[in-house]
């Protein structure tokens, strides 16, 4: 297969799948909490349609780098504001470990089979180490990504306030760092680890690592 076909058809099902999961899992989670303002414009949903802004497909198809559209969380429903806004905002690279694991499971029962796909193992365990990656990335603690929210939960309330007004420019700074590729090391070994926590995790459907096509 053509190399620049197999990016398109990964990024493909990192937008219809992968990033509606995330999505949709920030919106239940937010209604479970007391905030039904996702669950009322129809966020929670599994639907790509949903979630995905056009501008930032777009992007994440040529490019590989996108974005889909914020989850709106108002918090006024929620018992503890800080608290109930990590827990949500961590909702979303939780759905990402998930669902590697059910793609993972996948990969093992092909594997499992008489006859299998070389290049079909290679493009699942591809989308596995993306979506991984993606969790991995979201638990960064610097806003506006998930991560952030666990670590403003920690703070003063001052301090957490003051966090968020220079929000946009500590945005600028993680893009810099990600160009610069200062990040792209611990990303990597971050997610490496994930990626053998599930591994393990699906140690029971028998002696099928993952990653095991490398080798063939």
């Amino acid at each position: 297969m053509n190399e620049r076909l197999f990016t398109t058809l990964v990024r493909l099902v990192i937008l219809v799948a992968v990033i509606p999961a995330h999505e949709c899992a920030h919106a239940v989670v937010a209604g479970r909490l007391g905030d039904d303002t996702a669950k009322n414009l129809g966020r929670n949903t599994l639907n790509p349609l949903k979630h995905l802004d056009p501008v930032g497909s777009l992007l994440l198809l040529l490019t590989g780098f996108g974005w889909a559209k914020p989850v709106p969380i108002s918090g006024r429903g929620f018992r503890n504001f800080k608290r109930d806004m990590a827990v949500t905002s961590l909702a979303g690279p939780a759905a990402n470990v998930v669902l590697a694991f059910v793609f993972a499971v996948l990969y093992k029962l092909s594997l499992g089979v008489v006859s299998y796909s070389f290049l079909g193992l290679y493009f699942v365990d591809t989308v596995i180490w993306i979506t991984l990656s993606l969790a991995v990335f979201n638990m960064i603690p610097i806003p506006p990504l998930d991560g952030s929210r666990l670590l403003t939960a920690l703070l003063p309330d001052r301090a957490y306030y003051t966090v968020m007004k220079y929000e946009r420019v500590i945005m600028g700074v993680l893009m810099a760092c990600l160009f610069l590729g200062i990040l792209s090391l611990p990303i990597q070994r971050a997610t490496l680890f994930l990626y053998d926590l599930v591994d393990r995790a699906t140690f029971f459907l028998g002696y099928f690592p993952l990653g095991m096509h490398f080798s063939l």
